[in-house]
């Protein structure tokens, strides 16, 4: 039972100053694992003591602390959509002339992926057709 109000009193520190945020926003991911663990190994204790209630409350605390502690999943990308564009279309999107060499192509792309590159702000989609339009030009 003491195991519950050391959580509640925690809790109760983490509303008071402001930092509830911080912990359900997973920033806190190592203390997060150290507690589940904590909270598991209590739970187990109390298990065996006869306190099966206290054991479960613990234990489903514990898989909440576990929820908070695991790793951000990557982001899933999608599987690039095929473009089906002319050399035409390409050339325009990457802003280059129909006599354009492979190096004003690729400068071109590289100017403008620094931009469009969702690293840099941009959005996948675009990042997407300004690589399809590249790679329209270079193959011919």
């Amino acid at each position: 039972m003491i195991f519950i109000v050391a959580i509640v009193a925690i809790l109760g520190f983490l509303v008071w100053r402001g930092r509830v945020g911080r912990v359900l926003a997973a920033e806190w991911r190592a203390p997060a694992a150290i507690a589940s663990i904590g909270l598991f190994a209590a739970a187990g204790f109390e298990a065996l003591r006869g306190g099966f209630a206290p054991a479960v409350i613990l234990f489903i605390i514990g898989l909440l602390m576990v929820g908070t502690a695991r790793w951000p999943k990557r982001a899933r990308r999608a599987a690039p959509a095929s473009f089906d564009m002319g050399v035409s279309e390409a050339r325009s999107i990457l802003g280059v002339g129909p006599g354009a060499t492979v190096a004003e192509i690729r400068a071109a792309h590289a100017r403008l992926i620094r931009v469009a590159h969702p690293d840099a702000g941009g959005t996948s989609g675009l990042a997407a057709q300004l690589n399809a339009a590249r790679d329209k030009l270079l193959k011919g």
